[in-house]
């Protein structure tokens, strides 16, 4: 299991990571104390992962008229 800092990670390195974890316990051969970190890496590395889709979901929402408003993919292509 990589230690790297999870802060660190970038998204899909984080979730690569995550889905290696889910396998490796869902294969059944981890001994317990493996499994309990293991299980605590998962669960940070998915609440990075979370946080990172809801960062970049406000980075493509644009405040209009009071309302949250997805932004429009040709605006952003012209510019």
């Amino acid at each position: 299991m990589d230690q790297t800092p999870i802060a660190d990670m970038k998204f899909e390195t984080a979730l690569a990571e995550l889905e290696d974890i889910v396998a490796s316990m869902e294969g059944g051969k981890l001994e317990l104390e493996a499994s309990i970190a293991a299980y605590k890496r998962g669960m940070e590395l998915m609440k990075h992962c979370q946080n990172q889709l809801a960062d970049a979901e406000a980075q493509i929402r644009v405040l209009e008229n009071g309302q949250f408003k997805d932004v429009d993919r040709s605006t952003l292509e012209a510019q």
